[in-house]
């Protein structure tokens, strides 16, 4: 592990694997999690990649603002960047599962030149998830966790209900509890408990721009919507476990509308949390997608 202080005013807590002369990756973990979202990918693949893992802000060992307003998309996708400069990495492939999906999603629209290629695990891109959260009734009843995060004071709702059935919850819906080694729930348990984690975990769902109605409303689309979107030109694969009940598999549909150079993986049997559920398959993936393009990508010294 590494602490990697950023130009943003932020310090992450960054593991690192795999040989710095290899092609740089670096992957993105989402919510509740930490680097550790990666442990079973990052084993089978640190003999091609040198691959950079952070705590992203808010997460585990990393720094923990409190304000809403640094949790924008925008300043996070600017550690990304900044991580990427601090570590003197030139080009680089970027790996996103869940809400670290929605920042790279959101960096590879911003059309960096550094970002040689995109991967993203169950995290969808930002226009169709909005427009299925206003248009999709199944989607838009299993997103109200978002508005249940971002009410003023969750925090003191998770901590009433014991940080052990808050594990259940965020976990059980999604996938066989005796795949997580007792180590690894305490692990996650100990990174929830620190002072100010909570907060700064939501934060996240609290500076979001994504609406999400209640049941039964019926909204116009919002202007985003109506307006043209960019079309992502960069290399992009989609890696989906189909059982996801957070983010239906609809979250695939139009997707080759607004990516032209698209792959997508289906895993048939998997959910949500598929980096560490079917680390061995998310890995392949991943694998068959970064080296055709590993010589163009080799990290700066």
């Amino acid at each position: 592990m590494r602490r990697v202080p950023l130009a943003t005013g932020v310090t992450l807590n960054v593991a690192l694997a795999g040989d710095p002369g290899r092609p740089a990756v670096i992957l993105l973990h989402g919510f509740p999690e930490s680097h550790r979202t990666w442990r079973e990918v990052a084993a089978r693949l640190d003999r091609d990649f040198f691959l950079i893992m952070p705590d992203l802000r808010g997460f585990a060992g990393s720094d923990r603002p409190q304000e809403v307003d640094a949790y924008k998309a925008d300043t996070l996708v600017a550690d990304v960047l900044a991580l990427a400069k601090a570590l003197g990495i030139d080009r680089f492939a970027l790996v996103g599962h869940d809400w670290g999906g929605a920042i790279a999603w959101a960096a590879a629209l911003k059309g960096d030149p550094r970002l040689t290629r995109l991967a993203i695990v169950n995290s969808p891109h930002p226009l169709i998830f909005q427009k299925s959260l206003i248009a999709d009734a199944e989607q838009r009843a299993a997103s109200q966790y978002i508005t249940a995060f971002r009410t003023p004071g969750f925090e003191k709702v998770v901590e009433a209900m014991g940080y052990d059935k808050f594990f259940e919850k965020s976990f059980s819906k999604h996938v066989d509890l005796a795949l997580i080694p007792a180590a690894g729930k305490q692990q996650y348990l100990a990174d929830w408990s620190q002072p100010g984690a909570l907060t700064a975990m939501l934060n996240w769902y609290r500076a979001s721009k994504i609406i999400v109605p209640p049941p039964g409303v019926t909204l116009p689309l919002p202007d985003l919507l109506l307006r043209a979107f960019p079309t992502l030109r960069l290399p992009t694969l989609v890696v989906w476990g189909m059982r996801d009940r957070a983010l239906l598999p609809l979250q695939l549909d139009g997707l080759d509308d607004l990516v032209e150079d698209l792959t997508v993986v289906r895993l048939p049997e998997v959910g949500h949390f598929a980096p560490w559920e079917a680390g061995d398959r998310v890995a392949d993936a991943l694998r068959d997608f970064l080296i055709p393009d590993s010589a163009a990508t080799a990290p700066a010294a």
